[in-house]
This record gives C-alpha cells, structure tokens and sequence, in this order.
C-alpha cells in the first residue's frame, strides 16, 4: 500500500509542481493584497473617514459623473483599504438578446472627499491574487488548469500522508550537507509542519471553485443557474426601471438601519440599481471582516421612500459550509498577527513543493551517470519555477518604483516587467551548468529582493531612513523584502556548500542470532 501511494505521490507531485509552486508563491502574497496595493501608490495617503462620509462622497461623485446608469456598486473602505472602490454599468440595450452591457473599469475615490485617487497606475496585490487562480490564462481555462492542479496537490498530500512511516519523528528531522537525505528531510519538515494548514488551504481552494468544475448537479435540477443562486442567497434579481424619474434618499440611513439589524455589523458593499428612477434599489451587503463566514447577509430597500423591500434568507448548512470554507481559504478574517501566520504557513508550503520537485531529481540522479533526457528537462524546468519565479515578483515590486509614476500603460510594463525577468532568466540559466544555474539564478532573486527597500529608500523614507517618517505599513513591507532576500540568499548559500553524503552502513555477518532477531525487529 506504502509502495504504491510512493509512486503516485511522486508522479502526482511531479506533474502539477511547477504550477503549484507558483500557486502557493502568488496565493501567499495574496494574503497582503490590500497592503501591496497600499504600498505601489505611495502618492495616496487619504485621510480617514466614517463608512457614511464615505458613502455619501461617493453618492455624490457617481450623480456627477454617471447619473443615468443602470446600477452603481460601492465598495466602503475598510482598516486595510483606504479609498473608495466604484464600479458603474451602463444602461442595457431594450433588446432582449442584446448582451448586457460589462461593468465599467474600477474607480477609487478619497472617501473624505469624494476626489478622484491621483496615484501611479498599478494593479498592486489585485495581481497576485488573480494571478494565484487564473494563472494569467484566458477565462475559465486558467481556473480550470488551477483547479485541475490543486487536485492532484489534494492527492499528493493524501497519499503522502500514507506513505509516511515516521511522521512525528520527522517533525523534528533536519540534516544538513547529506544530498538526498537533506531534501527528502528539508521535504519531509516542511509537509508534517503545517500538514493541517496545506489541506485545508488546498481542499477549501477547490470548494470556492466547486460549482465550475462539477455543475452537472445544478444543470440537473434548475434551468437556469439564477433560479439556484436565488433559492440558495435569495430573490437578486434586478428591479427593473420604471420610466418615472426618482431621486435616492441620504444613503446613510439604508446603512444604518441595515447595521442595526445585523447588531451593529458594518456594511462593506452598497448595489444601487436604476439610481435615477422611481424604481430605485439599494442592496446593503454585510462586511465579513469580523467573522469567520466570508458570506455577508444582504437586505434591500426601495431607494426613493426607503421601504425594507427583502433580505437574503437566513443561511442553511451548505451556504454556511461554503461561506466559512471561502473565509478559511480568503482569511479576510485574520488580525495583523495571524496573517502574518498565514504568510508563513504559505511560505513552507512553496518550500514543500520546491524541495518535492528537486527531492525527484536528486533520487535520479547518480555520480558519473549520463543525464536521461526526462532528469535534464524536470532540473531546468525545477530552476524556472523555484528559482526564477520569485526573482520575477521582486522585478514586479521593483519595476513600481523604477517607472516613472505618471508613465502611459505603466501597470502592464510592472506585470511585463515580471515574466521578462521570469522566463528571461530561466532561459539564461539554461546556459550555465545546473549546479551553478541554481546558485547565480537564487543569488539574483536575493539581490532584487534586497533592491527594493533601496529603490523605495530613494522614492521616499523608507526602512534605511534615520528620520523613518513613513509609515508602519512601509517599514514593515520593507522588512519583508530584506527578510526574502534573506531567504533566497541562504538558500544559494547551502546549495553552493559542499556536500557531505551519508557513509554506507557496514553490514554484519549474516548468522548471528543476535543480527538476525534485531533485523526481525527493523
């Protein structure tokens, strides 16, 4: 049984790694996507304003500018994100087969004074995130090739967990300088580590994505997925616009009496639809900050007379399911500490699968023995993931501060300026010897983490500054990038040390009752 979980383990591993690795690297940056974001527009430093101020300049700003459109989404800032979010979708052609009309591009507002943000263009830690479950590949295919990856990781960690004999006593296993005996143990930390976390991380990422991949149940039972979503959420259905001109009522008090019906919830998110007719509607969507469900409740009320039109019904098991399975997997809940954590955790999972991949090499690979075609294409395939990838989101990081700020198409030169240096440097490596490609091409990802508290030294105040005017969030970002570079740079370290591998164990005489009885035992 051992045997054959081994084997799938392995290949399993083997075939989705270079996928999962820059999965887990992007998803564990993700879990600072606000903050990243806060940081690549250091010109934004908005002043801090209630949920209703914010509410209300927001309001203010979408009748001046888009006072006909059919619906208006608000996203209120929150303790990790400073300014106000808008979306606006324009008025939908009166044909019936005509396609509705796609939301407009994203709007962000100082929520104290309802302005327009003029900072540099970035698409910051929003990157990460997509990038960690799209994979910068078309719609679905990208989500698909993600999840059809996060099932094979689910896979291997299953049968890894089976084919481990000495579970515990690997939690506490590290030697260093022995060649294959070192990754399989630096492998083997990391997995029983955070065993807990990498399943509930790898499982809860494939239920968010579930109804994508097997909607043969709801296709089943519903004619049209609206119906499901509408059974399950309750009636979300747009209320269609009268013909007769209306006006909203002061926005502050849908959001207050929807905060007393939630016992003093705030809200995170207003839909306002047909903002300009009698008709109007405005949907009130609880913050899930808070608590563990990421699933906020929602009540909706008519816009111009202020009449409690409906709310989403109480959530049964399987909503509930979902909604916490979302938060374990978003930690949109998490305090500074426990993302920290999460980070963390994140990082001994791309640890698990970096050491998983070059752990298959090094149990291939003999002294003196040619290189098989199939060992030569995983060892370059090994150095462009593990080692060039983390070298390409540092020149992401790095490209938002070498950029002029006001530069055209600025924020698709920081996302090429991330695969240039990624694929870029994975096809220099192939130049060089695999020993050294390892080292130079980790030895470089150090040195670009390392650069970016200079370049942001030289932008501004930064971690190196005597005056350190900045704040936390800055010196924090910049403790992290020198901690990486740290990380990368150790890791060139020990590949370049010289290696000590294991004596053979010398056998006993065969015979001995003694020898026979302890190897009955082993």
């Amino acid at each position: 049984m051992r045997q054959s979980m081994a084997w799938i383990h392995g290949w399993l591993g083997l075939v989705a790694g270079w996928i999962l690795f820059a999965m887990f690297l992007t998803g564990t940056a993700s879990y600072f996507r606000p903050e990243i974001t806060q940081w690549m527009q250091p010109e934004f430093q908005p002043r801090r304003a209630t949920d209703a101020e914010a509410a209300q300049t927001a309001i203010a700003w979408l009748r001046k500018n888009a006072p006909h459109d059919e619906q208006w989404t608000i996203y209120l800032p929150g303790e990790r994100t400073p300014a106000t979010r808008i979306f606006t979708r324009a008025r939908a052609n009166p044909d019936p087969k005509a396609p509705r009309p796609p939301r407009r591009p994203e709007t962000r507002l100082d929520p104290a004074t309802g302005v327009p943000v003029e900072a540099r263009a970035t698409r910051g830690g929003e990157f990460f995130y997509r990038f960690h479950f799209q994979l910068q590949l078309p719609h679905p295919w990208g989500r698909w090739l993600a999840g059809i990856c996060a099932m094979f990781m689910l896979g291997a960690i299953v049968s890894g967990v089976i084919t481990h004999k000495r579970i515990f006593a690997d939690f506490f296993t590290l030697r260093w300088g022995k060649g294959q005996r070192s990754w399989l143990d630096a492998h083997n930390v990391s997995a029983v580590l955070a065993l807990p976390y990498h399943a509930m991380i790898t499982y809860t990422g494939l239920i968010t994505l579930v109804v994508m991949y097997m909607p043969w149940p709801i296709m089943a039972n519903y004619e049209k997925p609206a119906a499901f979503s509408a059974d399950l959420y309750g009636d979300t259905s747009d209320q269609r616009a009268s013909g007769r001109p209306g006006r909203l009522m002061d926005i502050t008090r849908f959001t207050e009496r929807a905060s007393a019906e939630w016992g003093g919830a705030r809200a995170s998110r207003l839909i306002i639809g047909n903002p300009d007719d009698a008709e109007s509607t405005v949907t009130v969507i609880r913050s899930s900050d808070d608590r563990l469900n990421a699933r906020g409740a929602s009540i909706t009320f008519a816009g111009s007379s202020g009449k409690r039109l409906s709310a989403s019904p109480a959530p049964g098991p399987a909503v509930q399911t979902a909604g916490v399975m979302l938060g374990l997997h978003m930690a949109w809940f998490a305090g500074p500490l426990l993302r920290y954590v999460c980070f963390l955790l994140g990082l001994t999972g791309s640890a698990m699968v970096a050491t998983g991949l070059v752990l298959w090499t090094a149990k291939r690979r003999k002294p003196g023995a040619r290189r098989f075609f199939g060992l030569a294409l995983v060892e370059r395939l090994n150095i462009g993931a593990v080692a060039c990838l983390p070298a390409g989101m540092a020149a992401f990081l790095l490209a938002n501060r070498l950029l002029p700020p006001m530069l055209d198409g600025r924020a698709d030169l920081e996302v090429s300026a991330m695969f240039w240096t990624w694929f870029g440097l994975a096809g220099l490596s192939l130049l060089r010897p695999v020993g050294r490609a390892w080292i130079e091409t980790l030895a470089i990802g150090a040195a670009l983490f390392a650069a970016i508290p200079i370049a942001d030294l030289l932008a501004g105040p930064g971690l190196f500054s005597p005056s350190r005017s900045r704040d936390s969030l800055s010196l924090a970002f910049d403790a992290t990038m020198v901690l990486l570079a740290v990380l990368l740079g150790f890791a060139a370290r020990r590949i370049a040390a010289p290696r000590v591998e294991e004596r053979p164990r010398r056998r006993r005489p065969s015979g001995s009752p003694v020898v026979e009885e302890l190897a009955d035992v082993a």
